[in-house]
């Protein structure tokens, strides 16, 4: 963790620690920081080519069971959530990542979309112009969770025990709230898988279901872990991504008023908010499996990687003037969803509800504003992600 991470408002604009160490982010892409109190090194990445070429590297596994072995850590989070496929390494990795991958093709998230469409329109008519409305209570949380909800089959009933578990697993600084959430999580899952082979349906947890009574050698370890991951990171990132999106084009007002009068412009758009706000500050766990050289330094076997992506994402040798949210900038390359082998299985569904969500706001409330200042606004207090605890809106 960086110094500046340390501040009382680098929740609020962890971009001003950014800028303000440009050149030492410049001169020092790739930073070896003391963590767990001094006990051991760490490594941390800030620069867009080194962050790129980490993310890719086989040689930093994801595998965090096999880190921590033996650590002696009193931690107990479920092995469904701990060793899930995006804490694991190929061959597992590769098996497990060919089987979700098919729900979230192009084509498949096309059938998805008169779904969130209908879904974000039932959501706004709770909203009424001139009225003010959270937009993350009102919409950002609920769109995304009913939509993976839908995709995997989860009953309408258990949607709010889902939410606050999803929640709780992100709360930073809580381990004892994160490993009971892991429990519930994973229990509920357990639960609804059972109940599925005694009712089978055609949602996508049924399919994962049916695959391992085909025999695609996915264990029922797997499986519960597969529901859980894809339960969890379906929504949570999303949710960010929403609110962030929307605060940045609140905050822009030209750029607003751009989408606004030329809603088609939304989706090249995209990447663009992504890069500039991303819904995940921090890349997931990695650690080096042998010694190596990264942006000229040299990192030691099994030394804990974090690769800051909201860092990368600003880096000015990469994206020029990067505080600056330009519409016309080609920002496809941002790391918003990772890259590599690890680079995030939902970004089409991500993107399609970003889209879908930006075009019915946009034309349902043209005058949308902030209805507090932007420095009272709230930002959770997460694990990783970064997302705003409200967005208060008027229009």
């Amino acid at each position: 963790m960086t110094e500046s991470a340390q501040e009382p408002r680098f929740d609020q604009d962890p971009y001003a620690s950014y800028a303000s160490s440009t050149a030492l982010r410049s001169a020092c892409p790739v930073q070896l920081k003391p963590v767990d109190s001094g006990k051991r090194p760490g490594c941390l990445v800030l620069g867009y080519a080194e962050a790129r070429e980490a993310l890719a590297d086989a040689r930093f596994s994801k595998d965090t069971a096999a880190f921590f072995e033996g650590s002696g850590s009193r931690r107990r989070l479920h092995p469904a959530v701990g060793r899930t496929m995006l804490a694991s390494d190929p061959p597992r990795h590769t098996r497990l990542r060919k089987l979700v991958s098919r729900a979230f093709t192009t084509g498949a998230v096309a059938e998805l979309r008169p779904f969130i469409a209908r879904v974000a329109d039932e959501l706004l008519e709770r909203w009424s112009p001139g009225e003010r409305f959270d937009f993350v209570a009102g919409l950002a949380v609920p769109l995304p969770v009913i939509v993976i909800c839908e995709l995997l089959g989860v009953p309408e009933s258990d949607r709010a025990d889902v939410r606050r578990w999803s929640a709780e697993l992100f709360a930073a600084g809580e381990p004892d709230v994160v490993d009971r959430a892991s429990h519930a999580m994973a229990g509920y899952m357990t639960d609804l898988i059972t109940a599925k082979r005694l009712h089978p349906g055609e949602s996508l947890l049924d399919r994962l279901i049916a695959a391992r009574a085909g025999n695609e050698e996915l264990s029922e370890d797997e499986l519960v872990s597969l529901a859980v991951l894809l339960l969890v990171a379906g929504h949570e990132t999303t949710t960010n991504f929403l609110g962030n999106a929307l605060l940045a084009l609140l905050r822009h007002p030209a750029a607003l008023g751009r989408l606004r009068d030329d809603p088609d412009g939304i989706p090249a758009a995209l990447d663009e908010l992504l890069r500039f706000d991303p819904p995940v500050s921090t890349a997931t766990f990695r650690f080096s499996t042998e010694a190596l050289t990264l942006g000229g330094v040299e990192i030691s076997a099994g030394v804990p990687v974090q690769v800051a992506l909201g860092a990368a994402n600003r880096d000015p040798e990469r994206f020029p003037a990067p505080d600056l949210l330009d519409l016309d900038r080609d920002a496809t390359s941002h790391l918003a969803f990772g890259h590599g082998i690890h680079r995030c299985v939902g970004a089409p569904l991500a993107k399609a509800e970003g889209e879908i969500v930006l075009r019915a706001v946009l034309h349902r409330f043209p005058g949308i504003r902030l209805a507090v200042p932007p420095e009272r606004l709230e930002w959770r207090r997460t694990r990783l992600v970064r997302g705003l605890a409200a967005l208060p809106v008027l229009a």
